[in-house]
């Protein structure tokens, strides 16, 4: 018998200050059963970081055709396309030509500066394409802020996001790996 996947409830409260962005979500994530709570809550900051009444999630780590995190127009053209981890080029290259803007949130200490290191030069012609590294300590800071049912508020300034739950509060500062040029 299949494992199913776990369900996630996330009241998420915004505040971005660079954007101008204030908004409450109710978010339900559905974490597939070999993602880890590091990776799911990830998804749910890149949410936050993004923030829009118009992104959704996609429909899993198993799906090969959508990303983690998109944002539709109103017309059904591909506005952002987020991935997370250490996806294939071609996988990438192909996000970028769908999508006006792609973002990858890489995550793991060791794994990235290889993967980044091997496929750089290639990623790096990109033009619409932003790559950030999230340092391991605050994925797993963040993934200790998991439960079933989260009430989480996030302030967003320069890139940077303060998320808390209760009296906990982690820092997540992405660090970028590449721009558009």
């Amino acid at each position: 018998m299949a494992l199913k996947s776990t369900v996630y409830k996330a009241a998420l409260n915004v505040a971005d200050l660079g954007r101008n962005v204030y908004a409450d979500f109710g978010l339900t994530l559905a974490r597939h059963p070999s993602e880890t709570e590091q990776r799911m809550m990830l998804r749910l900051i890149a949410f936050a970081l993004h923030a829009d009444e118009a992104l959704v999630f996609g429909k899993g780590i198993s799906t090969d055709d959508e990303p983690d995190l998109w944002l539709k127009s109103l017309s059904g053209e591909i506005e952002l396309w987020i991935e997370l981890g250490t996806p294939e080029p071609d996988r990438i290259k192909k996000a970028c030509g769908r999508s006006t803007q792609v973002v990858v949130y890489t995550y793991g200490d060791r794994s990235v500066p290889v993967w980044w290191a091997k496929h750089a030069g290639v990623l790096g012609r990109l033009k619409n394409l932003k790559v950030l590294q999230v340092p391991d300590a605050q994925c797993q800071a963040l993934a200790a802020l998991a439960a079933s049912t989260m009430s989480l508020q996030c302030t967003l300034d320069a890139g940077e996001a303060w998320v808390s739950a209760g009296d906990s509060s982690v820092q997540i500062a992405p660090q970028q790996l590449a721009m558009p040029a």
